[in-house]
């Protein structure tokens, strides 16, 4: 398998649900009438350490509910990836990334002892260099949304990549109580979007997501949360993404699972290196 496919399979599942359409405000589901709410208060500020009063508060008290969130200057990692689909199938790539808060996403992917392809996203564009083949990727973001009819930024893919809410809630957004989870519902342009929020430590554990034209479908689950600089960080996650096909109407799937062997949150810079030789050719 080309190692260039192993960058790219990195890149795009982050991408493809950040990718999908530009969030606008949120609609509140239609409920039965037992149902239990929480109001959601965006302005509360985020960390590890909770209102235990308010994680335990019933919903039908209807207090400010705070999720907790992750805020950084500089994250490093260390990370194992499997992923498979119809046509790729390959386990425990080495993958190390390196991020600048609304700055900057580097990824390296490393083979036995060196390194085989880098990437580095930034608010502008999206660059991936393949070091076997000796080629590269250029992509903006105008021409990502054109070409996949959608709205693509820089802040969604982070938010995947961390976490947090891909789609800010809003100020009237309202939680229904599931089970264990507080789950926030929105609707995203042409997405309708489950955001199951653990009761017990207030982190965003799966996140559903259904293209309603299509009905493709989404899945991400957070796992394995350990305590990282006072914030609570998943290091394990589950990807699953369910696309049917236009040609033969089949349902494609693509599965990947991200294992962090390492995660810090720094405030110095840890370099971003980049840069493409000349004697590399341009694929795109």
């Amino acid at each position: 398998m080309s190692n260039k496919i192993t960058i790219w399979a990195v890149a795009i599942s982050f991408i493809w649900f950040s990718a999908c359409h530009k969030p606008r405000s949120s609609k509140n589901n239609n409920t039965s009438a037992d149902s239990t709410f929480v109001n959601a208060n965006p302005g509360l500020k985020d960390s590890l350490v909770t209102d235990t009063a308010v994680a335990s508060t019933p919903p039908e008290t209807a207090e400010p509910l705070k999720i907790n969130s992750i805020s950084f200057d500089y994250l490093v990692a260390k990370s194992k990836v499997d992923f498979k689909s119809k046509s790729q199938d390959f386990d425990n790539t080495n993958v190390n990334i390196r991020m600048k808060k609304d700055s900057i996403i580097w990824l390296s992917v490393t083979g036995v002892g060196f390194e085989v392809a880098r990437g580095i996203i930034t608010p502008d564009s999206i660059v991936f260099m393949d070091k076997i083949h000796k080629d590269y990727f250029v992509f903006t973001y105008a021409q990502l949304s054109k070409q996949y009819n959608f709205d693509l930024n820089f802040a969604l893919l982070q938010s995947v990549i961390i976490g947090n809410l891909p789609f800010p809630q809003q100020g009237d957004a309202q939680f229904v109580k599931e089970n264990d989870f507080f789950v926030l519902k929105q609707i995203v342009e042409r997405l309708e979007v489950s955001n199951y929020v653990a009761q017990n430590n207030l982190k965003l554990s799966r996140l559903m997501a259904t293209e309603v034209p299509t009905q493709n479908t989404f899945t991400l689950d957070y796992e394995d949360f350990k305590e990282v600089k006072t914030f609570l960080f998943p290091f394990s996650s589950r990807i699953s993404l369910n696309v049917k096909s236009q040609k033969d109407q089949q349902i494609n799937q693509t599965n990947m699972r991200i294992r962090h062997s390492k995660v810090d949150l720094v405030s110095q810079n840890p370099g971003f290196p980049f840069s493409v030789p000349n004697s590399y050719k341009r694929k795109r």
